[in-house]
Parts: structure tokens; C-alpha cells; sequence
């Protein structure tokens, strides 16, 4: 498996969060599990869409899926895909993924024309947040940090929070395009803002799915019917995102889909490091990184992140 796991079914949404957008030139880079439909919903959106992928033969895929509506085409590099657009979209691995996607002779920015706006839904550090938007600036661009939450059924869907870091006027100019995948788009910050959200989430739900396992594995051991008791305790204080979508599964001992556990250690490191500059205690953090190294030596690294439950439930 890879991190394009396949999420279980889901109902399809029942409102529509797009919002209506003057139709844009557009580029999108990177076509993972993400910014595969993301890149979709833009050009059902009637924006003229551009995409780049490494690997060519996935983005030519896209580009003939999307060719009966708005124009959808690929390009080679991403200066080829970004020359022209009005906004630049990218959602890629890490820092190193990022920095080699937009900066050189062949990244995005060389291509990007003046006022141009770079939207980037990596995960990230802040501080390189932080740099690609004075290297923006420098070439007479805009850079919005724009991580995103939703996962995979959220991207699909349409339906991703878009915690995003930057300039207002830049913000302001994204948005309305942006929110053709997006229920919530909310500029919280100054530069790497948006990260740092980011990192807040995911520290977040580490304790929460460690709590979650916990609570599972002890309803499990008690001997009692835990898809009734997580079905009851559901519509109490204990509801969560997590518990509604994972609980079942959890259950069952079923982890060959959604958000990968290498994954989730990526972002994890990248809220320790940032803790480690800011001061702030992630004891919580620390621990539940370590259990999810736990489940990577057990073959876990592209299991879902709910599987922390195997750690206390054992390999069946």
C-alpha cells in the first residue's frame, strides 16, 4: 500500500460547499490522494485548470478525465504548469518535495507571472512556510500556507477546513477558488500560520485516537458488544470525528485505508521540532509518536493512524 489508501465508503455529501468563483486560470501540482480531487473539484468549479504530477502518465490520466468541462491539461514541469495561472495550488510529501516543486530553474515560481498567488496544502514546517513566502515576495508573488483537514472522504467530497497562514489581500484572493473543495477556509495568521493550526490538529487527534484505542480495547477485554457501547456513547461527550468514522473499524481490526501511520509520524516530528523552538510540553505528543513506531515495526507504517488499537490488542 501507499499513502493512496482507499477510504471506506462514505454518503455522499448532501450540501454543496463550493462556493461560486469567477472562473480562474488555474495549476495544481502534486496528484496524490489529495490534490487529485482537489485539482477535480476546481475544474468541475469552471476554472481552466493546469496540472503536474512526477509521475506524467497519472496527470495525463487526470487531464483526460477533466477534459469535458473547463480545460483541463497537463504540463512537464511545474514553471510549465504554473506559467499564466491566477493561482498555483500544490499539495506534495514534505519540505524537501515542496522547495523542489517551486524554487530552480523548473519549479512554479520561475513560471509564475507577477501578482501571481502560490496556495500550498502540504503539510509542512512553518519555517518553510515562512521562507517560500519571502522567496515569493521577492519575485513579486504571494505564498498562503493552506494545510488542509478533512482527509481523503473530505477531499473527494469537497468538504476539506483550510487552515491557511499569509498576506489578507492574497488570502482574499484565493479563497472564493479554494472553496470549490473546501467547507471552511479561514485565514488564522501571518506566514506559517496556517502550519502551525495544522500541527495543533494533529497533536489533537494523536491523543484522541490513543484514548479512543484505549477505551476499545478495554470495552473489548470487559467482554461487551463495543459497536453498541460506541454507538451509545457516541451521542454523548465522548462523540467524536475520530469515534464516528473509526470506531467500527477499530472494532474490527480493519486499518487498509485512510491517513497512513508513516505519515502521521511526519507530521508528528514536525510538531515536536516546533515545540522544541517554542517551549511548549507535548508529553502526550511524545508518547503516541513512540506507539506509532511501535506500529510501523509491526508493518504497520501504511496502516491507518486508528491502528494504535493493535499495540494494545496484539497482532491477530
Amino acid at each position: 500500500m501507499t499513502r493512496e489508501h482507499r477510504e471506506p465508503p462514505v454518503t455522499p455529501a448532501t450540501q454543496t460547499a463550493g462556493e461560486p468563483a469567477t472562473p480562474r486560470k488555474a495549476a495544481f501540482i502534486g496528484l496524490g490522494v489529495m490534490g487529485y480531487p482537489m485539482a477535480g473539484h476546481l475544474a468541475r468549479a469552471g476554472h481552466a485548470v493546469t496540472v503536474y504530477n512526477r509521475s506524467a502518465a497519472k496527470a495525463e490520466r487526470w487531464a483526460g478525465e477533466y477534459a469535458g468541462g473547463a480545460a483541463a491539461t497537463a504540463a512537464p514541469t511545474p514553471r510549465q504548469a504554473a506559467h499564466d495561472a491566477d493561482v498555483v495550488f500544490a499539495c506534495v510529501g514534505n519540505d524537501d518535495d515542496l522547495r523542489s516543486v517551486t524554487l530552480g530553474e523548473h519549479g512554479a515560481f520561475a513560471g509564475m507571472k507577477p501578482g501571481a498567488v502560490f496556495v500550498d496544502h502540504t503539510t509542512a514546517s512553518a519555517k518553510v512556510a515562512r521562507e517560500l513566502h519571502d522567496a515569493a515576495k521577492s519575485r513579486g508573488l504571494h505564498f498562503v500556507d493552506a494545510p488542509v483537514s478533512g482527509g481523503q472522504a473530505g477531499a473527494v467530497n469537497g468538504l476539506l477546513t483550510v487552515m491557511c497562514g499569509g498576506d489578507q489581500a492574497a488570502f482574499d484572493r484565493i479563497r472564493p477558488v479554494a472553496m470549490a473543495f473546501s467547507r471552511a477556509c479561514t485565514l488564522v495568521g501571518g506566514p506559517g500560520a496556517g502550519q502551525l493550526a495544522k500541527m495543533v490538529n494533529q497533536i489533537c487527534i494523536a491523543g484522541l485516537v490513543q484514548g479512543l484505542s484505549e477505551g476499545v480495547a478495554f470495552g473489548l477485554a470487559a467482554g461487551l458488544d463495543m459497536k453498541l457501547v460506541l454507538e451509545v456513547i457516541g451521542k454523548g461527550a465522548a462523540q467524536s470525528w475520530q469515534m464516528d468514522n473509526r470506531g467500527t473499524t477499530m472494532v474490527d481490526d480493519k486499518f487498509d485505508f485512510g491517513f497512513a501511520v508513516d505519515w502521521m509520524r511526519k507530521d508528528l516530528g514536525l510538531c515536536l521540532d516546533e515545540a522544541k523552538r517554542n517551549g511548549a510540553p507535548l508529553p502526550v505528543t511524545a508518547l503516541v509518536d513512540q506507539f506509532y513506531g511501535d506500529v510501523q515495526r509491526m508493518g504497520g507504517g501504511r496502516w491507518d493512524t486508528s491502528s494504535l488499537i493493535r499495540r494494545l490488542r496484539g497482532t491477530p
